[in-house]
């Protein structure tokens, strides 16, 4: 296995937690793949919690200081390396995006957040919080754009959303803003970075009205699913929960448009919203 990357421990202190796993490991002479054979994980798995991808869990902190006789020093600091800027319960999630092969999404509220714009992105967090603080808007705005960054990667996770319509038809932020949004997801499409779907309105009942969910593939470790709720939400490994969410999943893209139509209907949403402000400038000359 290639060495990792040097760390800038200046960067988290998640960060930071990996690179004293990376140094006390070396210092012991052992590789990614010794020290993950004694603590029962792969060595990448251990390159990942040195890379701070990974959350340290308790059990393989106490496991670290067993093996590397770092007198405590990974237990004790635990706290830090499972640092997040997002809340419990998502906070695997967003570690396990980073980690997929594949996500498959369902989202039938809003463009889901791998996807969004910094000004859809705002209007949603103001929306649901009209009173937050804007120091908290920035904090949660910055945790939910740096998600995106696993698109760096030219072909890896693959991406596949299927997009409930009248998330195209809601002007969230106005029309300037869903024109850009819909803009972004369109050229997402045409970089061939995402596959993207959308049910449309009138296919009436439809297989996701239960709600939004995520399933999530990886190259060595079970798949998962993870369903929202409001302020909470659940990831679930569960082999009969992730059979029936994948069946739900495959309604949701056999009921949908097709990829090419779907694209041709958020460019049309899009040259709607960019023509809507001049459409009233139009009409209030007129009046």
């Amino acid at each position: 296995m290639p060495e990792p990357k040097r760390l800038d421990p200046s960067q988290s202190p998640r960060e930071l937690y990996g690179a004293e796993l990376r140094h006390q490991r070396e210092e012991a002479g052992l590789s990614q793949e010794d020290l993950g054979a004694r603590m029962f994980v792969s060595g990448s798995f251990v390159g990942q919690l040195e890379a701070g991808i990974r959350r340290m869990q308790p059990e393989y902190a106490q496991l670290a200081d067993e093996i590397l006789r770092t007198d405590g020093f990974f237990v004790r600091n635990l706290e830090a390396a499972r640092t997040s800027p997002y809340r419990g319960h998502f906070a695997d999630v967003v570690e396990f995006e980073g980690l997929a092969q594949a996500i498959r999404e369902w989202a039938p509220q809003v463009v889901p957040g791998l996807l969004q714009t910094e000004a859809y992105a705002r209007a949603v967090i103001r929306a649901y919080d009209r009173v937050l603080p804007e120091e908290a808007v920035g904090a949660r705005l910055a945790a939910r754009l740096v998600r995106a960054r696993v698109f760096d990667h030219p072909a890896r996770p693959l991406y596949w959303a299927v997009l409930d319509e009248g998330i195209v038809r809601r002007p969230v932020g106005g029309p300037a803003v869903m024109a850009e949004q819909l803009r972004h997801i369109a050229a997402m499409i045409l970089r061939s970075r995402v596959i993207l779907q959308v049910l449309p309105l009138s296919e009436g009942a439809h297989a996701g009205l239960d709600g939004s969910l995520k399933l999530m593939t990886f190259d060595d470790a079970p798949p998962a699913v993870y369903a929202q709720a409001t302020e909470s939400g659940r990831l679930l490994d569960d082999p009969a929960v992730v059979t029936r969410c994948t069946l739900t999943y495959d309604l949701l893209g056999a009921a949908a448009l097709s990829p090419d139509a779907s694209l041709a209907l958020i460019e049309q949403a899009a040259e709607e919203y960019e023509h809507e402000p001049r459409a009233r400038s139009h009409d209030r000359n007129l009046a």
